[in-house]
């Protein structure tokens, strides 16, 4: 089982996910109503450290022509795309950014997890995440049981340390952010404490 830890907005945060092997590092980049949104100022310094084998990934929400432009000359492996999309079109950003993407499947009921069929073909990762895009919704991550896809699945929603041992024969990489924070700040101990039982977890398995 793989972690992205999303959110991160102070240097400490991503040295400590960076430090401690975490897979992913996700930073939003367009969407000002969450508590997590940085700047690209802060997005230009926090992309600028040094990433070792971490991949970050820029969360964008429904994000314009100029958007994708201007993110793309940060040190990014993915987009993180929320809204709505074809193959042609994630697979056109692909070519012309030169980024990975992970395309979001926002799930409110177990038909919505069938949505990753009109963008299988133009994702490298697919998401499934639940409709809140500030907060942390949960939702039945057992609907995924069904899907059959070779990309990597990945799944979002108010993920908590109790419910990872369920889901690791579900998902290929979970999404935690809300879990690993304190007052709506992230939480370094919480994080290393994630970070150590995600090891325990697969190497028990």
């Amino acid at each position: 089982m793989k972690l992205k830890i999303c959110g991160l907005s102070k240097p400490d945060d991503v040295t400590t996910c960076i430090r401690n092997k975490v897979d992913y590092c996700g930073f939003i980049l367009n969407f000002p109503k969450s508590h997590r949104f940085i700047s690209l100022e802060d997005a230009k310094i926090l992309t600028g450290l040094k990433k070792q084998n971490t991949k970050f990934v820029g969360v964008l929400v429904s994000p314009k022509e100029n958007e994708l432009e201007i993110f793309s000359k940060l040190n990014l492996d993915y987009f993180q795309l929320y809204g709505n999309y074809n193959n042609e079109q994630l697979i056109g950003i692909r070519r012309k950014y030169k980024k990975k993407i992970i395309t979001t499947i926002q799930v409110k009921n177990k038909e919505d997890v069938e949505n990753y069929k009109k963008v299988e073909e133009g994702s490298d990762i697919i998401l499934w995440d639940s409709t809140g895009y500030q907060e942390s919704l949960g939702w039945d991550f057992n609907w995924i049981k069904a899907v059959s896809t070779n990309k990597e699945k990945m799944i979002a929603g108010n993920i908590t340390m109790e419910k990872l041992n369920d889901l690791i024969n579900l998902a290929n990489i979970v999404d935690v952010s809300g879990a690993l924070e304190t007052n709506k700040v992230k939480d370094i101990d919480k994080i290393k404490k994630f970070i150590n039982r995600i090891e325990q977890i697969n190497n028990e398995n």
